[in-house]
């Protein structure tokens, strides 16, 4: 007999003959078998990456970066961190090559002001700086203390202007900066290509202002107290208001700065003095007085609001489009949307051909 059959035989006799006597069988296990195939479960959809925050700097962060400047990479930057001395420290460090002085409270935040005031002098301006401060001066003006390095870093064009939806942006000179500040100013120097400094060192070098009455002083010491703050659409003041319904911590527009140094502030024995002007646009400011009746170029006195048109003294009242203040020697200041803060400015180039005559508001 074949093996196989002898298999076969057997294991149908122990079927056939069951269980041994005395054993229990043993019921078969429940679920013994081949168990059927379980239902895969549904995946869950793989979570969505969270949105990369942008930063209004992220052009100027990507080029400090690649210098190998505040972080390693875009990813670790921290934008809207405030920015500390420490931070600052190695910023100058990387800009200029030169190891910094020891940093007292290295984790202390910096100013609007003091982030000018750091990168001004680490391009060698300290002595710019100081010649506006003492033309200033001279004429027995008392400026604000950021006056002069306010007046060289605008000139340096180290300040970004906010669209007028984002003015809860601007910051004013004592607010603290936000990283995303020292990376825009840190890219314009990066920027540079010779000649800024130089032209700074021009301007300061030949600034100076004619002797002032006493009613011109109070109106251009009033005018540099604001030295510095952002240019927000509509804005009147250097405190927090939301002009257009965009909260901002302060600042102005060319008309709302003159507004603010003219309307706003208060003289002692002004008469009425802020009762002269009447209308708060530029364009209603320049309509008040008749065009035969506008100073020209050539009469300027400090403190005349001067005005600026598309085409010059030619300009319709429509065309009239910016204004600002004469401090004399040639220079005016004003807060210009392109120069991102209130400034000073040399009456010459493109202002010059677009002057469009002035008006005295101010005392005898």
């Amino acid at each position: 007999m074949s093996r196989r059959i002898f298999t076969t035989v057997c294991a149908a006799a122990l079927l056939a003959a069951g269980p041994a006597s005395g054993s229990t069988p043993t019921p078969p296990p429940t679920g013994s078998g081949t168990p059927p195939s379980k239902p895969k479960p549904t995946p869950k959809p793989a979570p969505k990456p969270a949105p990369k925050h942008r930063s209004w700097a992220d052009a100027q962060i990507r080029l400090v970066v690649s210098h190998d400047l505040m972080a390693p990479d875009v990813a670790s930057f921290r934008p809207d961190d405030p920015l500390t001395r420490g931070a600052l420290a190695d910023l100058v460090e990387g800009l200029t090559g030169r190891a910094p002085a020891p940093v007292a409270n290295p984790g202390a935040p910096v100013t609007i002001a003091g982030l000018d005031t750091k990168l001004v002098r680490s391009l060698g301006l300290a002595v710019a700086a100081g010649d506006f401060v003492r033309a200033a001066r001279a004429v027995g003006l008392s400026p604000p203390a950021r006056f002069g390095t306010e007046v060289t870093a605008r000139m340096l064009g180290l300040r970004y202007n906010h669209p007028a939806a984002e003015d809860d942006l601007e910051l004013r000179p004592s607010d603290t900066a936000t990283r995303a500040e020292a990376a825009y100013s840190a890219a314009r120097i990066l920027s540079f290509r010779g000649g800024e400094v130089p032209a700074v060192e021009t301007a300061a070098s030949s600034f100076a202002l004619p002797p002032l009455t006493s009613w011109q002083s109070r109106i251009i010491s009033t005018a540099f107290s604001f030295i510095g703050y952002p240019y927000v659409w509509g804005g009147t003041s250097e405190r927090a208001e939301a002009p257009f319904g965009v909260q901002a911590h302060g600042g102005f527009d060319c008309s709302g700065f003159v507004w603010r140094v003219y309307k706003l502030q208060r003289y002692d024995s002004e008469g009425t003095l802020a009762d002269v002007l009447r209308g708060r646009t530029t364009y209603a400011m320049s309509g008040e007085v008749a065009r035969g009746k506008r100073i020209p170029v050539a009469k300027l006195q400090p403190a005349d609001v001067v005005f600026f048109g598309l085409d010059g003294p030619r300009s319709k009242p429509a065309q009239i489009d910016h204004m600002g203040i004469y401090v004399g020697g040639g220079h005016f200041i004003h807060a210009p949307h392109t120069g991102t803060r209130v400034r000073i400015e040399t009456l010459a180039g493109w202002y010059s051909s677009r002057f469009d005559g002035a008006r005295r508001l101010h005392a005898a």
